[in-house]
C-alpha cells in the first residue's frame, strides 16, 4: 500500500470535468485507489463519489493506492492531480 499527500490545484476544485478525468485515470488500474479528505474516504474510480466529496482548490488530500499495480497507479494519479487534471494550461 502506498500513500501520498497532495494538494488539489484546480481553481474550481474537483467538479464534474476534473472528477471525470481523475476517475478515468483511476479506472486504468487494478489497484484500489482511495482519496482521503478529512474524515471522508472516497473511491477514486467513482466520478459521483469524487464530485459529491466537494473537494475545493487548496484542499490537502491523501491518495492511497493498494494492489498489484499500486506504484504505477500512484505515479499516474499523483501526476494527474498535481498537473490540475487538464485544467491548468
Amino acid at each position: 500500500m502506498l500513500t501520498k499527500t497532495l494538494t488539489v490545484v484546480n481553481p474550481s476544485g474537483l467538479h464534474l470535468r476534473p472528477a471525470g478525468v481523475l476517475s478515468q485515470t483511476a479506472m486504468k488500474f487494478k489497484s484500489d485507489i482511495i482519496i482521503e479528505c478529512g474524515e471522508k474516504r472516497i473511491i477514486a474510480k467513482s466520478v459521483l463519489n469524487v464530485m459529491a466529496a466537494g473537494i475545493k482548490c487548496g484542499t490537502e488530500i491523501n491518495l492511497i493506492c493498494d494492489g498489484e499495480d499500486e506504484a504505477a497507479a500512484m505515479e499516474a494519479m499523483a501526476k494527474a492531480i498535481e498537473s490540475g487534471l487538464g485544467e491548468m494550461d
